[in-house]
């Protein structure tokens, strides 16, 4: 059966309505389609430690069946990154700052940033397909957070730009992987070290993005590409992701075997489903 993303609208509880709440984070599931956005358009989608944990929530508890998440960023810009109160002595309300971090012990520093790190490390998981949509200006935890999607599609107004060491810091949200992988590492080396801007016409031509459309297309190209990706049995679509990430990093002889194992998978799924239909 084909699934199509105009789908009845299925509530979306997983994740509490507070948690949600304080990370300026909405959901809207319909069927197989899940739209994450992040939702604190006056503050162009700067990010916080509650947002990343209402993200994080979100990916550990992303409900079966859900097959395309799309992540997009409410107003004028996807995300300005990293909110700069953070980078204050009073930091926020209940999360520590960057100050509070530099006096941990160095466990308790890991520790801290990999909790911050689990709301950009699920969006590859190999049984959905994450697509950013991005508008206006995508800066450093916003670059990285549509880094973390399989696929990124841009207005023709994006501007992305990896900030972090103008601040005297490193990009740390699991951005630097895909980054490289994408446009290799001197590429990576240089946007990340001088923080330049990327227009949209340039991250497709690098292979940052897969398409850049005038802003007001935006939408409708979305929706066709999730229409696109949710067309295909979901068997086939998982298998073939499987395959595919880190085809690069594995021997010939590795992929022919993997490619081997998954047909015969697909083979055994597809005789099934005949004798039982």
């Amino acid at each position: 059966m084909t699934h199509r993303s105009d789908d009845v609208d299925t509530p979306f509880d997983a994740v509490s309505d507070e948690l949600l709440r304080r990370g300026r984070v909405a959901v809207h599931r319909a069927g197989p389609l899940l739209t994450v956005t992040l939702d604190r358009p006056e503050a162009r989608n700067a990010q916080t430690p509650a947002t990343w944990a209402a993200l994080a929530a979100i990916g550990e508890r992303l409900p079966p069946g859900v097959r395309v998440v799309v992540l997009r960023g409410a107003g004028e810009s996807f995300s300005a990154g990293l909110d700069r109160a953070m980078l204050s002595p009073h930091g926020i309300d209940g999360e520590p700052s960057l100050f509070d971090l530099a006096a941990m012990g160095e466990q308790q520093v890991d520790a801290q940033i990999a909790e911050y790190q689990r709301a950009f490390s699920w969006w590859s998981r190999p049984e959905v397909i994450s697509v950013a949509a991005v508008q206006g200006h995508a800066v450093g935890a916003g670059f990285q957070l549509a880094l973390a999607c399989d696929l990124l599609l841009l207005a023709d107004d994006a501007q992305l730009a990896m900030r972090e060491t103008s601040l005297g810091l490193v990009p740390d949200l699991t951005g630097t992987g895909p980054l490289v992988r994408a446009v290799g590492y001197a590429r990576a080396l240089e946007i990340c070290v001088t923080g330049r801007w990327v227009a949209a016409s340039e991250a497709v031509n690098i292979g940052l993005a897969q398409l850049a459309v005038p802003r007001a297309e935006l939408d409708g190209t979305v929706a066709d590409l999730v229409a696109a990706l949710l067309a295909p049995d979901a068997g086939a679509v998982h298998e073939t992701k499987q395959l595919l990430r880190g085809a690069g990093d594995r021997a010939p002889h590795e992929q022919h075997a993997r490619e081997r194992q998954a047909q015969r998978r697909r083979l055994v799924a597809l005789a099934r489903a005949f004798a039982g239909g």
